[in-house]
């Protein structure tokens, strides 16, 4: 399938931002993550100033649902768009290094969806590109940013699991079976593991780091597309992450952390605004619920990105770029153990 290139523009010095305005949002590409993601900005009061696509009906549309300001026929006339200060990137996966290029080549910040890219050099490509540029960019995990795993992240630091040395956690969905659907395309990235895989495997990167040791098995649906994807993987300390994504059906979708003195266990969806229990001792000492949010929690990274462009930060203590760098990296090894390559490559 051929697709337009992206074109970059010449560099540019950085798009600052005053005290007293709110920080204004671009929205590149305009699929279904862009609406929830948009839907969201605009539900909790940020600023969305101008969305581009390459299909000017799509752009107008676009704006109209949303009552966006402005309407941008290219993803180039939108980064060039002097009103704009960061970019969230919706493209397919293999066109987000691409647009990411090109909003930092055009001085914007930029949030790109996950998977950040479609492999380790890519995204090391970018994150190279916006330290030069002094510019932010920061992967939409939007899991991180949620209620849950905020109190998730305060436990564990707290020590009240002991030492954490294992996390089991899946990723399934029934996905649509249509060879020619965007998720069963291997030339737009399409399979489990760069869209369910990333989430357990990003969890697991949080928790411990990058593996020393990773071990893949996967089947396949007839377009090649990565049908099942299992991984063990072994960390410096002796950690073990167990994951699991599935296309095809749906599972479980819950999560477990295991410490020396205690677990927690994540309910349905973890990767979502959900409810967990902790245990310590054999005893239940801690029941989180999420409270009701105002809209789906997206907006949560949203947040996090305008607050670390107002105090001039280049990238999130909660994820960050050279994170995101590594954890492309682990994609990589367990593509080359399943035999997955994108075309191109």
């Amino acid at each position: 399938m051929t697709k337009p290139l992206l074109t970059e523009t010449p560099e540019t010095e950085p798009t600052g931002t005053e005290p007293n305005r709110p920080i204004r949002w671009g929205i590149l590409a305009t699929g279904g993550i862009a609406h929830a993601f948009t839907e969201d900005l605009v539900t909790n009061g940020h600023h969305v100033q101008a969305v581009g696509s390459r299909s000017p009906g799509a752009a107008d549309a676009f704006a109209a649902e949303f009552g966006i300001p402005t309407a941008h026929a290219s993803y180039e006339a939108l980064v060039a768009d002097t009103d704009v200060d960061v970019v969230y990137v919706a493209t397919p996966h293999p066109f987000h290094a691409a647009a990411a290029r090109l909003a930092l080549n055009a001085g914007k910040h930029v949030l790109v969806e996950k998977a950040f890219t479609m492999n380790a050099r890519e995204a090391r490509e970018i994150v190279d590109l916006a330290a030069r540029q002094n510019l932010l960019v920061m992967e939409a995990m939007w899991a991180r940013f949620l209620p849950h795993m905020v109190r998730i992240r305060e436990i564990v630091a707290a020590g009240t699991l002991g030492e954490v040395h294992t996390l089991i956690a899946d990723h399934s969905q029934n996905l649509p079976s249509d060879p020619a659907h965007r998720l069963n395309a291997l030339e737009l990235g399409g399979g489990a593991l760069l869209d369910l895989g990333v989430y357990p495997i990003s969890f697991a990167s949080s928790l411990f780091g990058s593996p020393t040791t990773i071990l893949a098995t996967a089947t396949f649906k007839p377009t090649g597309a990565d049908a099942h994807v299992a991984t063990i993987f072994r960390y410096p300390s002796g950690a073990i992450a167990s994951t699991l994504s599935v296309s095809d059906s749906v599972g479980p979708n819950t999560a477990v952390i295991i410490g020396t003195l205690g677990r927690i266990e994540i309910d349905a969806v973890w990767y979502a605004p959900t409810t967990f229990r902790v245990y310590a001792a054999g005893e239940l000492v801690e029941t989180f619920v999420t409270g009701e949010l105002n809209g789906q929690g997206l907006y949560f990274e949203a947040r996090e990105v305008e607050q670390l462009i107002r105090a001039g930060e280049l990238s999130s203590t909660v994820m960050p770029a050279e994170e995101s760098v590594a954890i492309m990296e682990t994609l990589d090894a367990v593509r080359a153990q399943i035999g997955l390559r994108y075309p191109g490559e």
